[in-house]
């Protein structure tokens, strides 16, 4: 079995870089990028044979997720992914309200130029890769934004709590979204971007409401259509492993 260690993984936000970190990292971009359906069965002995890594490593990482809301790990049946019922929708909406007012109006007093560089660039990649058909990427970076914007808030407990409910949301839009619209706008994004840099708080404050209404707005009963095999989710690392063997 290949060791994780010999690929060359996407680069992940923990500083360790550690196995866990990026089986973590794989699965959460995956919940993400809408490609891992609610309910999905995440067997350890399948992922643990797709990323070439113990058991326990995939359990720490399931583990991880499960504290996020993401995961559901069920007593002697396993781990799923969370499928969140209407009610607990709405929860999560409500949640997400209160945490991001508070994060664009703190991103607004705590912006730099370099971080308004960073989400600036993060921003024109979201449109460019929504320009060349990649939705996946295009959702992950729509997400992404909302991660940044808690990290120019510079407040890490909001972040935390940001990368949950923004994880816990691509759930419910994958489950209730009308067709397979992106997940924010890019002129949303662009626009409240633009509020942050003139430093105007009511104003980003009041473009973030009317932005989650968006959100939310585009949201039924209607189930979305994702992969619930591990195989396929996760085919650029079987890939890789099939590379690193054959070298």
């Amino acid at each position: 079995m290949s060791s994780l260690s010999q690929l060359e993984p996407r680069p992940v936000k923990s500083s360790s870089n550690t196995q866990d970190d990026i089986v973590y990292e794989y699965i959460f971009d995956a919940i993400l990028e809408q490609r891992l359906a609610p309910g999905t069965k995440l067997s350890e002995e399948a992922l643990g044979e797709i990323f070439g890594v113990s058991r326990t490593i995939i359990r720490r990482a399931l583990l991880r997720l499960s504290h996020e809301q993401v995961v559901s790990i069920r007593p002697n049946r396993g781990a799923v992914v969370a499928a969140p019922s209407v009610e607990e929708a709405k929860q999560i909406f409500a949640a997400r309200r209160v945490v991001e007012l508070a994060v664009i109006e703190l991103a607004v007093k705590n912006a730099t130029p370099q971080s308004l560089r960073r989400i600036r660039a993060m921003v024109q990649a979201e449109q460019d890769a929504f320009d060349r058909g990649d939705i996946g990427s295009g959702i992950r970076l729509s997400g992404e934004f909302h991660l940044e914007l808690a990290q120019m808030a510079n407040n890490l407990p909001l972040l935390n709590f940001q990368r949950s409910v923004v994880s816990q949301t691509s759930l419910i839009i994958a489950q209730y979204e009308v067709g397979h619209q992106a997940q924010c706008s890019f002129n949303e994004h662009d626009a409240l971007l633009q509020a942050i840099e003139a430093g105007d708080p009511a104003q980003a404050v009041a473009m973030m409401k009317d932005h989650l209404d968006h959100i939310e707005g585009k949201l039924n009963l209607e189930t979305e259509s994702a992969s619930t095999d591990l195989h396929v989710v996760f085919s650029d690392v079987v890939k890789k492993h099939a590379s690193v063997r054959a070298n």
